[in-house]
């Protein structure tokens, strides 16, 4: 299998999570003594640096068609990655304690693509015998349809399987008041009611402005002489120029 050393090298070394990291011991070729190693697993490979700090990695392991199982060896929580076939490598591999044992052989077990195949086949066997043994109205016919919302057009969605929430309820005006009810006689008694109020007030008006003129006239009124015997008389013409000229406005009120 050919590989980009580049790409490999930038995804070793890349920001994005990783599946499990940490040192281990590593045995060489040919009965070589074992190295201490970071290793860091991303998807199915398996990458090792000299150190922590380095940017390069030494080299990759690609965790398809192996087998991960503890081995017996000089060094303590010792396993081993075996692969299929008369010429392949295996890898000896020691944690440095039994939870670290633990968590590496449980994570590249399930780092191939061959697990991922097995825990899909089982799931979707699951869903079946669910689906056989759960009435028919139980699971939708199209799970899609449930699970993505269809697109929006202008800020509100074309159609939804989902019932619509309720908007939150708006302040309630509070109710106009109530209206007068109109007169049993119509808008001609309303109206003659209204100018028979007023015509009061003015005939009230027009009685204390009469009385506050004949006091001003029996004080300051024009006198003129009449008679041999020096006698005066009062002239009320002015005011009785006045008081006919009322009572046109009065009668012209009433014919209105």
């Amino acid at each position: 299998m050919k590989l980009n050393e580049r790409s490999l090298a930038f995804y070793a070394t890349c920001d994005a999570p990783v599946d499990n990291a940490g040192f281990l011991h590593k045995r060489g070729g040919r009965g070589a003594g074992s190295h201490r190693r970071w290793f860091v697993l991303r998807g199915n490979m398996l990458f090792y640096f000299e150190a922590e700090a380095s940017r390069e990695p030494l080299g990759v392991i690609l965790l398809e068609g192996c087998t991960v199982e503890l081995v017996d060896a000089r060094e303590e929580f010792a396993f081993a990655v075996r692969f299929s076939g008369g010429r392949s490598r295996s890898y000896v591999l020691a944690a440095d304690s039994q939870a670290a044992l633990e968590g590496w052989v449980k994570a590249l077990s399930r780092a191939s693509f061959h697990y991922l195949r097995l825990v899909v086949r089982e799931l979707e066997q699951q869903l079946a015998a669910m689906r056989e043994g759960a009435p028919a109205n139980a699971f939708p016919a199209n799970p899609s349809l449930v699970a993505n919302p269809r697109p929006k057009e202008n800020g509100r969605a074309v159609w939804s399987a989902l019932p619509e929430q309720p908007a939150a309820a708006a302040p309630q005006r509070p109710p106009p008041p109530p209206r007068r009810r109109a007169s049993s006689n119509g808008p001609l008694a309303s109206f003659a009611q209204l100018h028979e109020r007023y015509g009061l007030e003015v005939r009230a008006l027009r009685s204390q402005w009469r009385g506050g003129q004949a006091g001003l006239a029996g004080v300051e009124g024009p006198w003129h002489p009449s008679g041999s015997g020096g006698t005066q008389t009062q002239d009320h013409s002015g005011v009785d120029c006045r008081e006919s000229w009322h009572m046109k406005i009065e009668r012209k009120s009433v014919i209105d």
